[in-house]
């Protein structure tokens, strides 16, 4: 080789490696997704992770630059495996972001190695009050709702309709439990009086002899909270009691979001009330459900919103620092401070971390939860016991 050229190569290497760090080319983000793969939650899980991956896919397959490395894990809906899966993410893999889940006790759990490790969680769906609540940190955030807010909305709605006696049902774990708290505050609040709450073990669907139970009681009205699986056939069991027709059932979105086709005719008619719903005529909504129906051959619905939504916060703090996960403080700031432009209307973050929101009375009309009315505008979630 020429002395020349030789010297030209030399020159060439030293002058790459004093190249600024920000020069140099990234690696991908790391995003692990922890969500139910299998049991009553799968097709939630399922709805979420497309959710949350179609909006990476419209920018492109990359977050302000960089590209998306996926790694998954089954969480099983299972609180007492949450901690083991969890850390398979933080310690094992090493992620930079986690995203889950929808069982509220498993994202106990993972709020609590979150804050342990100080990784970036956004939760696409589990409302347990406590993650914006007294396990607030800045490294939680949630794109979709706390139990409180759907519970309260509908409490609003019953007690406005004049209902006086309420009777609620539920499983016995934290998402009903926080669910039916919410309700009994805003009922009871508006002049209403509930004089019993039923519950079963999750994620039993042995629902006979509480149903009997009901129609002995004879309230003006039931508030129920069941999702996934158990939805289906508690809705079905109360059409074959002979209830619908005697008691009015209303229920948190959950009961019919992502149900109504194998709830079939027992559904009809059913109102709930949510941050989302199918007929939302805003051009957002028309835009993402026509990308999502082309992309996947299905319909959305709300657990793809709060994916996609949960990815919409990822890429705003993102944005804000071009893509540089070292100023991490900038970056969360920035998701804090976002206005999320989503399918459900454009929504921002609470002090705790989870969304302001209006709440929305639906219809189960065919196979889509219909807009009928705004329940509650900008609905905030008290953050009871939250201090950042």
């Amino acid at each position: 080789m020429h002395i020349p050229t030789r010297l030209a190569l030399l020159a060439a290497c030293a002058a790459s490696l004093a190249l600024p760090a920000a020069a140099q080319p990234a690696g991908p983000i790391k995003v692990g997704l922890m969500l139910p793969a299998t049991g009553t939650f799968a097709a939630l899980g399922d709805m979420i992770e497309k959710g949350f991956k179609l909006h990476v896919q419209e920018q492109g397959g990359k977050l302000a630059g960089r590209e998306i490395q996926y790694f998954r894990v089954d969480d099983e809906s299972d609180p007492s495996k949450a901690t083991d899966n969890v850390n398979k993410l933080i310690k094992r893999d090493q992620v930079d972001v986690l995203v889950g889940t929808v069982h509220s006790g498993v994202a106990l759990a993972m709020a609590k190695a979150a804050k342990e490790s100080n990784t970036l969680l956004i939760v696409p769906n589990a409302g347990a009050d406590a993650i914006t609540g007294p396990m607030c940190g800045p490294n939680i955030v949630r794109s979709s709702f706390s139990n409180w807010q759907p519970g309260y909305s509908t409490g609003v709605v019953a007690a406005q309709k004049g209902y006086k006696r309420a009777m609620t049902i539920t499983w016995n774990y934290a998402a009903g439990l926080e669910t039916v708290k919410g309700f009994t505050e805003a009922f009871e609040k508006g002049g209403g009086k509930v004089i019993k709450d039923l519950s079963l073990p999750f994620p039993g669907v042995e629902f006979q002899a509480l149903l009997t139970e009901i129609a002995a009681q004879k309230p003006d009205v039931v508030f129920a909270f069941f999702a996934g699986g158990g939805a289906v056939k508690f809705v079905k069991d109360y059409d074959a009691a002979g209830l619908k027709k005697s008691v009015p059932l209303f229920g948190s979105g959950f009961l019919t979001d992502g149900t109504l086709e194998a709830q079939g005719a027992a559904a009809q008619g059913l109102q709930t009330t949510l941050h989302y719903a199918d007929s939302l005529d805003i051009p957002k909504n028309n835009a993402f459900r026509k990308s999502f129906a082309l992309t996947y051959k299905q319909n959305a619905d709300v657990y793809a919103v709060q994916g996609y939504d949960a990815a919409q916060l990822l890429a705003a703090g993102l944005n804000a620092v071009k893509g540089d996960m070292g100023k991490r403080d900038a970056m969360l700031g920035a998701m804090r401070k976002a206005t999320v432009d989503s399918p459900r209307g454009k929504f921002t973050l609470s002090a705790g971390g989870n969304p302001v929101q209006d709440m929305y009375l639906r219809e189960a009309k065919g196979p889509n939860n219909e807009y009928r009315s705004v329940a509650v505008k900008a609905l905030a979630d008290p953050a009871r016991g939250c201090k950042l």
